[in-house]
């Protein structure tokens, strides 16, 4: 099979050598350049027709940012995951370079001191997200696993099911929750879907976004600062109502929960699901507990299969399940799995996605 070239671009002598080792060890990728900074990479992709790019945030001559304008410019169809610090300052310049079309990112190894534990990050995070990825931008079938990844065991995309819009169940009760999955792409995939929604949206909404601290609460404040509706990181205790929609916060899983006449969220930091903390399925779950039949989950893009297991609880009883469909994810994991095993109700392309939520809350409703 044709290996993944990936391009290594990073001001780090010792960045690129950890993960330019790191990718090597894998088979079905192929580290075919590096850069130190964005300057010389642009001179070099025309040369190297990379796949794929690893781009440094913080670089001199040309950094990150600047070189994924020039990137989108000239070479759009290269997906671009950037190397981010796990900071306030790193959530805030990531949210910068996805917006600016980056497919996604990952904290760079934190102990640099320890060759071992880089590489043990990039194996069990970057080298998944490159599979993944390119897996469904160049349309390859996602490579195997080798030996050197322990911690993914299932495809990372599934086989192709086709788009359908099924029509709507008879008898069908209201929906009183909307409750959303994402993992990668999912802050531009928000970013288009939140401000669908009208100020007076009947219903409330939950949100887990695969993200680490400080990024989800940044990413809140910016859908919020572009929606009708209010946005906010989750806190314990805050309450669902109409026109507000709450992100689970980053290391946490979030929760709802009846107390008294008033509807609150949780949160906790039980193991991952999924090698995920917040983690969708937990999400889901209890979503189901509180409203039954009267939940719409929604999933769009992302890797891997969380929120699977969480949507046969919410399809058990009586729920409604949509997916994002495959052409408009970046990745199309999450709501692939759940097509083929199923359960979706829909798959749609995420720009009818919004009024479609829109439609369904709106029945059975008198105000």
């Amino acid at each position: 099979m044709e290996k993944i070239k990936v391009l290594v671009v990073d001001d780090s002598v010792v960045i690129r050598k950890i993960v330019s080792d790191s990718l090597s060890q894998d088979s079905a990728l192929e580290v075919v350049g590096i850069a130190s900074n964005g300057k010389i990479a642009l001179q070099k992709i025309p040369l190297l027709k990379p796949d794929i790019v690893t781009l440094d945030m913080e670089m001199p001559v040309m950094d990150g940012l600047e070189t994924l304008d020039h990137m989108k410019k000239l070479h759009p169809d290269i997906p671009v995951i950037m190397f981010s610090t796990l900071t306030q300052r790193g959530a805030s310049s990531t949210l910068d370079a996805l917006a600016r079309g980056a497919v996604d990112y990952t904290g760079k190894p934190s102990n640099l001191s320890n060759n071992r534990g880089g590489v043990d990050q990039i194996r069990d995070d970057l080298i998944p997200k490159i599979k993944s990825i390119c897996a469904t931008r160049l349309k390859r079938p996602a490579p195997a696993p080798t030996s050197t990844i322990t911690k993914t065991t299932t495809p990372l995309v599934p086989p192709l099911v086709k788009p359908v819009l099924a029509p709507t169940p008879p008898g069908v009760t209201r929906i009183d929750c909307v409750a959303i999955g994402v993992s990668t792409g999912g802050p531009n995939a928000l970013s288009d879907l939140m401000p669908t929604f009208p100020a007076d949206f009947p219903v409330p909404i939950v949100i887990t976004q695969h993200m680490p601290p400080h990024f989800t609460k940044l990413l809140a404040e910016r859908l919020s600062g572009k929606s009708n509706i209010e946005i906010v990181e989750n806190e314990p205790g805050m309450e669902l109502k109409p026109g507000r929609a709450i992100i689970a916060a980053g290391d946490y899983h979030m929760t709802v929960h009846r107390d008294g006449n008033t509807l609150k969220t949780g949160a906790n930091q039980q193991p991952q699901e999924n090698s995920c903390r917040p983690a969708v399925d937990v999400m889901f779950r209890s979503v189901s507990d509180v409203f039954g039949k009267n939940t719409l989950a929604v999933i769009l893009t992302g890797m891997g299969q969380d929120g699977l297991k969480g949507s046969e609880v919410i399809k058990s009883k009586g729920g409604r399940i949509m997916v994002q469909d495959e052409e408009s994810s970046v990745v199309w994991g999450m709501p692939g799995f759940i097509a083929k095993a199923g359960l979706a109700e829909s798959i749609l392309p995420l720009n009818m996605m919004g009024p479609k939520i829109i439609q369904m809350c709106k029945v059975n409703r008198i105000v």
